[in-house]
């Protein structure tokens, strides 16, 4: 019986490889996980699942520009993200995007940059005491639609969880940037908006409030667009009737820490992590890659300031911290 065993999963283990290295397609979704948590992950998209219930879905497969984030639950089952609205269909749910050595890879018309999925490495279920993790890295390479050279590399991991104590989902967004061989340097830049955004349901455009550590008014952009630094900016909105609180965090150790939160609430709601690029340009030099850490968690109900500040500061501690550094052409401020 053990013997057993012990070869399928090593018939499993070598599936896996083939397919992570391209020799063989994904035919049927493959399931990991042997916790309350599982990793299913077919052609098209990565779930994670707590027992039959959805906690998020990570679309790459047919998405014609860049993965992302397509839904992403609260503990009691509420998706708070929106893909593709009418008035903005390059607003992808949860997203990161901003400019690489001028390409745009935010909107998606007059040739836009691709972030083309590469492969998934080592998908896996992670034991933390009583907690289980669910988390995956992708490589993707970011794509110039007119060369067809490789502008920047990147690895992407996520890393999932139910924080039930403090009865929270949270989502560690993690990404390495680094150079193609032979290429010097790269430069990002941007909108005042890109970076990692978020579009909310429609349900939760209207009569919701963003709010940060310090309560401070931002920089008003343009109408209700508003760039504030904090270490996280959170939102409380009904979702579909159902009030959830959605907060975004920027790790200490992140380049340009904090970072600047754009916020606007009309015509729609809508979070992102920008890092000043529209101002100051950010450099990525061979050998010395950018790494950056964010966190977005999402709870049942109205969330005090208070619970936020308790959330962030476990999760500055629980987020790989080691596996950052500073990099070197950014300035903390």
């Amino acid at each position: 019986m053990n013997r057993i065993f012990f070869l399928s999963k090593v018939v499993f283990r070598v599936q896996w490889i083939l397919i992570l290295t391209g020799w063989i397609a994904v035919s049927g979704p493959l399931t990991f996980g042997q916790s309350s948590l599982s990793i299913v992950i077919d052609e098209n998209a990565v779930r994670v699942l707590e027992g039959k219930a959805g906690v998020m879905r990570y679309r790459y497969g047919d998405a014609p520009y860049k993965p992302y984030m397509q839904a992403l639950c609260t503990p009691g089952g509420v998706n708070v993200l929106r893909d593709a609205p009418h008035d903005h269909l390059h607003h992808h749910a949860l997203m990161y995007a901003i400019k690489v050595d001028g390409v745009n890879f935010w909107e998606e018309h007059q040739a836009p940059g691709r972030q083309r999925h590469v492969r998934f490495v080592d998908p896996k279920i992670v034991k933390d005491g009583d907690r289980s993790k669910a988390v995956f890295t992708e490589q993707v390479e970011w794509e110039d639609p007119k060369t067809k050279k490789v502008l920047l590399l990147e690895e992407r991991t996520m890393a999932v969880m139910r924080e039930k104590k403090m009865g929270a989902t949270v989502l560690n967004w993690q990404v390495k940037f680094s150079l193609p061989k032979a290429k010097g340097s790269a430069t990002l830049t941007g909108s005042h908006y890109h970076g990692l955004g978020m579009r909310f349901l429609e349900s939760m455009d209207k009569g919701g409030k963003f709010f940060t550590t310090e309560d401070k008014k931002g920089e008003t952009v343009r109408g209700t667009e508003q760039l504030t630094r904090s270490g996280w900016c959170a939102y409380t909105a009904k979702a579909n009737g159902k009030p959830v609180t959605v907060a975004m965090f920027d790790h200490p150790q992140n380049v340009r820490h904090p970072a600047w939160w754009f916020t606007m609430t009309k015509p729609f709601a809508y979070l992102s992590a920008t890092l000043n690029m529209h101002r100051e340009p950010l450099p990525v030099v061979s050998g010395k890659p950018l790494i950056l850490n964010y966190g977005v968690v999402l709870w049942d109900g109205a969330v005090t300031k208070e619970r936020i500040q308790k959330m962030y500061e476990w999760w500055g501690k629980k987020s790989n911290p080691q596996a950052l550094r500073t990099h070197p052409a950014g300035k903390k401020e």
